[in-house]
């Protein structure tokens, strides 16, 4: 066999052993594009999630007009993110009359399932959600000593906010909250920083 032939036959042979390696590897990645992309979509289950939520709210077999699963409609197809869970937050208190989401309702629900698509950082979901809410409160407690939230304190701010993104706006109502709880000041590491945090883990 001349020195030219057998290399050719390496290459080849190198060739054929290479393809299904970079194949698997390219499909795997795929895949998984493909499982995160898909669990943070307003897509048909999330939306009948979010109708069955209803309707143990309203008792009625058809969604209301204006109501939380019409909101989730209206971004049917679209990236599950703040703005839809602040849309269906809206639905739901005019089905409830309430300032804040019910357990186990619409808002809920659609929090659950963001936060399960936010577990690459760290759960944080860049919303007011009561998970986020609640890491607010715990700060609060810390500068009042009181087992409860204040009374338009930081904690309550957050709450006007709830379901919404954590934009600038929100985090400012934080801060005036704040201020009333520590006569002025913003403190480190109080309510503001966690919300703050929170927003990073969720750019991250």
């Amino acid at each position: 066999m001349s020195p030219q032939f057998f290399r050719t036959a390496k290459l080849i042979t190198a060739s054929r052993l290479a393809t299904p390696i970079v194949s698997k590897t390219f499909q795997s990645r795929t895949f998984v594009s493909t499982a995160r992309s898909m669990a943070a979509t307003v897509d048909s289950s999330f939306i009948s999630r979010i109708t069955a939520a209803e309707k143990t709210i309203t008792n009625q077999e058809q969604p209301v007009a204006g109501g939380p699963t019409a909101a989730a409609q209206s971004h049917a197809n679209q990236p599950l993110n703040g703005q839809v869970i602040h849309d269906i937050t809206m639905g739901e208190r005019k089905i409830t009359g309430l300032d804040g989401p019910v357990p186990s309702g619409p808002t809920s629900i659609a929090q659950s399932i963001l936060d399960a698509s936010s577990s690459g950082n760290g759960g944080a979901s860049g919303v007011l959600d009561s998970e986020t809410i609640s890491k607010i409160t715990e700060k609060e407690k810390e500068l009042t000593g009181e087992d409860g939230p204040v009374r338009r304190g930081p904690t309550a701010k957050a709450q006007q906010h709830v379901g919404e993104p954590i934009t600038s706006e929100a985090l400012h109502d934080i801060t005036e909250g704040e201020k009333k709880i520590t006569g002025g000041e913003r403190v480190k590491g109080g309510p503001t920083s966690k919300a703050q945090s929170e927003l990073s883990k969720s750019r991250q």
